[in-house]
């Protein structure tokens, strides 16, 4: 019984085989139904850990916008405005922080919460968002590699925070952000 069975198989598979010798050549000369190529849907990377999110007002959408504007004026891509965003989202939650008195982190200042003392320009300077932007964007330019790194390790080369793990919760809140506001 076996073996009836088993040669049944094999000459089944060897007309399907012989079918397909035979028919490939003719498959071949049809005229297709539709020759363009499929689209191929480009995915973004996982966003790593647990992720945060804030409602925004109408100056921390200003100024999503704004770093969206700063980045296509530097001429990179969506994905670094992704890592801005989310670098700001952590920094000052997208807001345009002047100086804080007792709470402020030394003399940090606007949206990236960068230090005149450190070489990131004058207070009116950082706490302007076009030139915040385009100075973050330089130091992220510098990091060899930054596109295809994990967002909180480009993040973190740039600002060389206390808390360098903390931007990776702010990626799928900043890749939304930049999905709805690049083309406006």
């Amino acid at each position: 019984m076996n073996t009836i069975f088993r040669k049944s198989m094999l000459s089944v598979a060897g007309l399907a085989f012989a079918g397909g010798v035979f028919a490939g050549p003719i498959a071949a000369h049809a005229n297709p139904v539709d020759t363009k190529p499929a689209a191929v849907a480009v995915q973004a990377p996982k966003p790593q850990g647990d992720q945060s999110h804030i409602s925004l007002n109408d100056e921390q959408t200003a100024n999503v916008k704004a770093i969206i504007a700063a980045t296509k004026k530097a001429g990179l891509p969506e994905r670094a405005a992704i890592i801005s965003i989310a670098t700001s989202l952590q920094e000052s939650k997208l807001e345009n922080l002047g100086h804080l008195g007792d709470r402020n982190d030394h003399d940090s200042l606007g949206l990236f919460q960068q230090r005149p003392s450190s070489g990131w320009g004058t207070p009116e300077q950082i706490t302007d968002p076009e030139y915040s932007t385009t100075a973050f964007l330089k130091g992220l330019k510098q990091v060899d590699g930054w596109q295809d790194m994990p967002l909180t390790d480009a993040a973190q080369t740039v600002q060389v925070s206390a808390y360098p793990d903390a931007y990776a919760q702010w990626e799928q809140q900043a890749t939304d952000l930049v999905t709805q506001h690049w083309n406006s």
